[in-house]
């Protein structure tokens, strides 16, 4: 994955100071066993596998690119397993291995297409046959102070919806037509939009998007 497709820098740097807000639907994992081999990819400090072993889950590892963000986690979880990913997205887990993936606000950290996919593909292949893959991200969003800075960073990398923000991260947001198409290997299960803060402490709207990985 290319130094724009992690920004490790970034996010090390932030790593002490960000709240990130993408909430959990209980609904959704309800049929999911208690017991279930649970992975947290993109966990940054921890606060969604703290929400998922709130709800009973024990299986809990989480794995981000920023040895800072994971430095907070362990600190804030000492009895969580965490890890840093050494070449993203490639994790050190067997093939078919882990029953439910949690992918909250990490597309949108990925602008560039090929690594999306590469991630998506690399989450696929860890996951069992009837594995969960839990996405939320972030939409294109239809107010102004968006709209513009997706048209003025638009020709500079070559995709409508990525920008940059004032503190110096590179993002992303899509339509749902495209978080879809970057499931189209997985079974469709369940969607809706939410109302969430960025990172950086304005609202927006995002999706999450529940698919499941067919069985042979």
């Amino acid at each position: 994955m290319s130094d724009l497709d992690s920004q490790t820098a970034y996010w090390d740097a932030v790593a002490a100071s960000k709240t990130f807000t993408h909430p959990l639907h209980p609904p959704w994992l309800d049929a999911v066993r208690r017991d279930a081999a649970v992975l947290d990819y993109g966990c940054g400090y921890g606060r969604t596998m703290e929400a998922l072993a709130e709800r009973g889950f024990g299986d809990l590892s989480g794995v981000d690119t920023s040895p800072g963000m994971v430095s907070r986690a362990r600190a804030l979880h000492p009895a969580m397993r965490f890890a840093v990913l050494d070449a993203p997205p490639v994790l050190n887990r067997p093939d078919a291995s882990v029953d439910l993936v949690v992918l909250f606000a990490v597309l949108t950290c990925v602008p560039r297409d090929a690594a999306q996919r590469a991630l998506i593909g690399e989450l696929e292949r860890v996951l069992r046959p009837g594995g969960v893959l839990y996405v939320s991200d972030l939409l294109l969003q239809d107010d102004e102070r968006n709209r513009g800075r997706y048209a003025r960073f638009a020709e500079r990398y070559g995709e409508y919806g990525v920008f940059e923000t004032s503190d110096g991260a590179v993002c992303r947001h899509h339509t749902e037509e495209r978080l879809r198409s970057l499931l189209d290997g997985f079974d469709a299960v369940e969607s809706r939009r939410i109302a969430v803060s960025t990172m950086n402490g304005n609202g927006a709207t995002g999706a999450q998007l529940l698919a499941r990985k067919p069985s042979p």
